[in-house]
């Protein structure tokens, strides 16, 4: 594999036959966080809803400062803030999730809608023991991030003749719906990439492009969660979409033996984990979930410690490696006489419900909510 990263067959068995992935893979994998407790007026306001959630589902390098201010991390919080922008509009404050709404939205609304402070105090240059409050550090980092999405998204929507995120999801997915079904998923996601910069989650490494798309395909999948059993708009199937990657499914993919980085020099990442590659880890990994004790449970309400800080080309690689490792896997799983004893549920393993297992089960386990995940700041990819 590129950069020198190896995944072998040796570790997919290793954890395919896992007592850690088989007593919670048919359990944790249908932990998609997307139930709502919200009543909606119509399918097109429920489909936009979702739309600009999956927007926004980003802010994995802020997890940190995120639970220091609200006990919670980036997914709970922006799933929060897209509640408040729902409920608010409910109640007659405007439509913050209409293309008009969005394109007008303030830092401001975005501060107080996630609920976060965005000042930061230092010391007054002149008068000793006063503070002054100003905008800064990391959440404010991340409102502008969320405030520049939306605003742009919103403009993009409204100069284009659409009313709101939703319609143009539901026009892309009625463009698919007109090209073979094993084409249908590769056009919605292209229009959905060309048409908003934020979806269009790409880099060129080492003069070759990586293509990664998280958020888009997120979309495709949610909405395929949400109205597949019952599809009022046609819907392309995503049982073979990638997995949709981030900073976590790496980082898991390392500590769970899958990536192994011992041999990938070329940006670094060998350095990145350490000790990460040592069997005694892995095994203990592998293994069962230690029984859930009290010291264990407060882990929850202890804020993570953030993992090794990459560059825009680590991540970039690292992401393409989990993707492709998410495929061995699969592929392993669905071959003949891979494993050892009989698991027939092993055959149907799809990639969607892989990553959402290993997605779900790193917040699942208290020795897995420990493990370092990589950050990146500045991104509104992942």
């Amino acid at each position: 594999m590129a950069a020198n990263i190896k995944v072998e067959d040796a570790a997919i068995r290793r954890l395919l036959e896992s007592p850690s992935f088989r007593s919670s893979f048919r359990r944790v994998s249908g932990s998609h966080g997307l139930a709502f407790p919200l009543k909606f007026p119509s399918l097109l306001s429920e489909l936009n809803f979702l739309s600009v959630l999956s927007l926004l589902n980003f802010a994995s390098g802020y997890r940190v400062p995120l639970h220091q201010q609200t006990g919670r991390g980036a997914w709970d919080n922006i799933r929060a803030f897209a509640f408040s922008l729902y409920l608010s509009s409910a109640t007659g404050q405007g439509d913050l999730l209409s293309a008009k709404g969005m394109k007008t939205m303030s830092e401001q609304q975005v501060a107080q809608h996630m609920g976060v402070k965005i000042h930061v105090e230092r010391p007054h240059e002149t008068i000793p023991g006063v503070t002054v409050g100003e905008l800064g550090g990391p959440i404010y980092e991340l409102v502008k991030l969320i405030s520049s999405t939306i605003t742009e998204t919103g403009q993009i929507l409204d100069a284009s003749g659409y009313s709101e995120l939703g319609g143009f999801v539901l026009e892309s997915l009625k463009e698919g719906a007109k090209a073979d079904p094993s084409t249908s998923l590769g056009i919605v996601l292209e229009r959905l990439v060309r048409a908003i910069p934020a979806f269009r989650d790409m880099a060129v490494v080492n003069g070759k492009p990586v293509y990664c798309f998280k958020k888009a395909l997120f979309l495709i999948h949610a909405v395929n969660i949400r109205f597949g059993s019952s599809p009022p708009f046609p819907i392309p199937s995503t049982a073979q979409a990638p997995v949709f990657t981030d900073n976590v499914l790496p980082s898991l993919l390392v500590h769970l033996g899958i990536l192994d980085l011992t041999g990938a020099t070329s940006h670094e990442l060998h350095k990145l984990f350490p000790g990460a590659e040592s069997e005694d880890k892995i095994n203990t990994l592998l293994a069962l979930s230690p029984e859930a004790s009290v010291a264990s449970q407060d882990t929850k309400k202890t804020p993570p410690k953030d993992g090794p800080v990459l560059t825009t080309e680590q991540a970039y690689v690292l992401r393409a490696a989990a993707v492709y490792a998410c495929e061995r896997i699969v592929e392993y799983a669905k071959g003949d006489g891979q494993i050892s004893e009989e698991q027939p549920w092993l055959k149907d393993i799809t990639l969607p419900a892989l990553d959402i297992w290993l997605w779900a089960v790193a917040k699942d386990r208290p020795d897995y909510r420990k493990l370092e995940r990589f950050v990146l700041r500045g991104t509104v990819f992942f």
